[in-house]
């Protein structure tokens, strides 16, 4: 039976996990974030399957890890074909809202290569209602919004630019051009607000997705400087960037691909200094606070429309941020820090697990099959994810997976990457895998480079052991568990069907 109700899925653009449970949680003011907390269930081990945004995205919409949707690049188009939320969601009789982006690159197979679509990766997920283009490249109605307001600008991305308001030369943390009320994260909450008050009569599926606190890094007042730089924690990883570069090859081109000058503009070049690294954090931060205070906004508008408990609301981040550690900026890389995001869910009626905090390893693959579970509609064959639903009834499966599996293409087949360049790998072999239990997280190459393995009853991700024989069985067993890994989560799409005399059969995978 399926169940009748609204769903509300919101993803925060490369927000850390650790601001909510973490070195930074008591840093940063999340008010919102964490009451809500406290109705919801929080998945503490919650790891993307793979990054950066458009591969990370399509892996949470489709349920399918990388190696199965093979959209592993931004850019890299998703087949038309692949099952994936909205179009699942229209099954059960929703329609697919979406306020915000999905990263999607269209299928060029299905189109004229004179088609728009095919000239940018920040399209949206075949079956969804885009509602209102909010792309960060784009964003053409909060700038039409902006010039109906008054500002004035020479080009877009001028609005990412901090602006001085002393006369002097800008800092990294001076704020905005814009006032926080004008922000493009208050314009995206103002016109799903708006505009999600006329369903109120019906059951709907609203897909809500932030850009921040993604860079350009650069915050309205008081979000910009709501922060201390001195007073923040410094960021994590050895002191030395030559005893990082020690580690692995791999950490050779990820170190020299983005910098801090890459997360702000309007300077020419940021130095890697202690100041400048504090301020950047600082605004990251502050942008975090801004989206929570506008979560807040649209959690306190279902409880005012008598909405609040009918309505399924996911809360989560398409990836995490290195933000400094590391000596390391963005998303490309192993560590956890990249992959480690939040998970909320709260679920009506469920007022039994409101709080409790979920330890087992979950992916963001998990997300899609569980909201489908929710409104009663069947979960394709292709979903490598599982439901959460037992969890958050309060009864685990004995079955749940020991280990979460992340992956990583770091290739580009029109522009050789600096990894491909300084490793010399290929479009094929330029890509990593990441497996991580209670103890350890191994990492292994498709080309011939070594592999990384991190311990955490020890040094942690501070140390490779993998060279160190005591090591040689636990290398070798989790070895075997990333294969065996891998060849159960081969593509189910067709796999589990079979054409016979009484025609076509098929079975659940799960």
């Amino acid at each position: 039976m399926r169940q009748r109700g609204n769903v509300l899925f919101v993803v925060i653009d490369q927000l850390r996990a650790d601001c909510l449970t973490g070195a930074l949680a008591e840093h940063v003011n999340l008010p919102n974030l964490r009451a809500f907390m406290d109705e919801a269930v929080t998945f503490q081990r919650h790891f993307s399957v793979t990054n950066p945004c458009g591969p990370s995205r399509a892996s949470i919409l489709t349920g399918q890890y990388a190696m199965n949707h093979r959209s592993v690049r931004n850019g890299t188009p998703l087949r038309h074909d692949t099952p994936n939320i909205a179009t699942e969601m229209r099954k059960a009789g929703y329609l697919p809202l979406l306020y915000g982006y999905t990263d999607t690159s269209a299928d060029p197979r299905v189109y004229d290569a004179n088609d728009p679509i095919l000239k940018s990766y920040e399209r949206p997920m075949e079956g969804f209602e885009e509602v209102v283009e909010m792309r960060l490249e784009e964003s053409y109605p909060w700038r039409a919004d902006l010039l109906k307001k008054g500002y004035r600008f020479d080009t877009y991305w001028d609005l990412h630019k901090p602006v001085s308001t002393s006369g002097e030369p800008s800092k990294l943390n001076d704020p905005a051009v814009y006032r926080a009320e004008d922000s493009d994260t208050a314009f995206l909450t103002n016109v799903f607000l708006d505009s999600i008050a006329a369903f109120g009569d019906q059951s709907w599926f609203a897909h809500l997705t932030y850009i921040r606190p993604h860079p350009p890094l650069v915050a309205p007042a008081p979000y910009n400087d709501m922060y201390d730089p001195v007073a923040l924690p410094r960021p994590v990883g050895h002191v030395s960037p030559e005893d990082e570069l020690a580690i692995h090859p791999f950490f050779g081109p990820t170190m020299a691909r983005y910098s801090a000058s890459d997360f702000v503009l309007g300077f020419d070049e940021v130095q890697p200094s202690t100041a400048n690294i504090q301020a950047l954090r600082s605004v990251y931060l502050g942008l975090a606070t801004e989206v929570d205070y506008h979560i807040g906004r649209v959690v306190q508008f279902l409880k005012d429309s008598n909405q609040y408990d009918e309505t399924l609301i996911v809360i989560t981040a398409d990836h995490g941020e290195m933000l400094g550690d590391r000596h390391s900026w963005g998303k490309m890389t192993v560590y956890d820090a990249a992959y480690h995001t939040p998970l909320l869910v709260r679920m009506p009626g469920n007022q039994a697990q409101a709080g409790a905090v979920v330890t087992a390893p979950t992916e963001s693959i998990d997300i899609t099959p569980t909201i489908l579970d929710w409104v009663g509609q069947s979960i394709p064959n292709s979903i490598d994810g599982r439901s959460l639903m037992p969890f958050l009834q309060g009864q685990g499966p004995k079955d749940w997976r020991s280990f979460s599996f992340s992956e990583l293409d770091f290739a580009e087949p029109e522009n050789p990457t600096l990894w491909q360049q300084e490793l010399g790998t290929g479009s094929s072999d330029s890509c990593l895998s990441i497996l991580r239990d209670e103890r350890f997280t191994l990492v292994e190459f498709a080309a011939n480079l070594p592999p990384l393995l991190f311990d955490h009853l020890r040094r942690g991700e501070m140390e490779n052991v993998a060279s160190n024989p005591e090591y040689a069985t636990d290398l070798a067993r989790l070895g075997r568990e990333m294969l065996r890994h891998r060849m159960r989560n081969m593509d189910h799409t067709l796999s589990l069907h079979s054409i016979t005399k009484e025609g076509p059969k098929s079975k659940l995978r799960h």
